[in-house]
């Protein structure tokens, strides 16, 4: 092998570890996503049972104001693009249900994109290995 062919390994190489990353991170967002969605139910389905409960609104920065929530029968929800509707509460729980199996996809495809890119990454690594443990080439 060449040193130029050496050199593009590495390169790969090196490409190869920023994807694992940045799969790593999309994961990570992910997850977060998935919680806050689960959360969101949980706290639909507790809105359902509770009429007139005080709760906190958060204005930002750990800031807080207490309100009380004098209606549950409609659910303000982002849908994406800057753009919000009113549902009721079932259906509200049921787009946030529908949102979570797209994202336990996502997380299913990620996952499988970095063991693939990580096996990829160790083939890489032995056959650099390989290539340090040959003599060097006579001139």
């Amino acid at each position: 092998m060449s040193e130029e062919q050496a050199q593009q390994l590495l390169y790969q190489m090196q490409m190869l570890e920023a994807y694992v990353g940045d799969l790593v991170q999309r994961e990570s967002t992910l997850v977060s996503i998935l919680r806050e969605a689960i959360s969101a139910i949980v706290s639909i389905k507790s809105l359902k049972d509770n009429t007139g409960s005080d709760t906190l609104i958060p204005l930002g920065m750990g800031t807080f104001v207490k309100s009380q929530i004098s209606s549950n029968e409609k659910i303000v929800l982002n849908i994406g693009a800057g753009v919000a509707v009113e549902k009721n509460p079932d259906s509200a729980i049921n787009f946030l249900e529908s949102r979570i199996k797209e994202i336990e996809v996502a997380l299913q495809e990620a996952a499988a994109k970095k063991q693939d890119a990580a096996k990829r990454l160790e083939q890489g690594k032995q056959e650099i290995n390989r290539l340090a443990q040959l003599p060097p080439p006579n001139k």
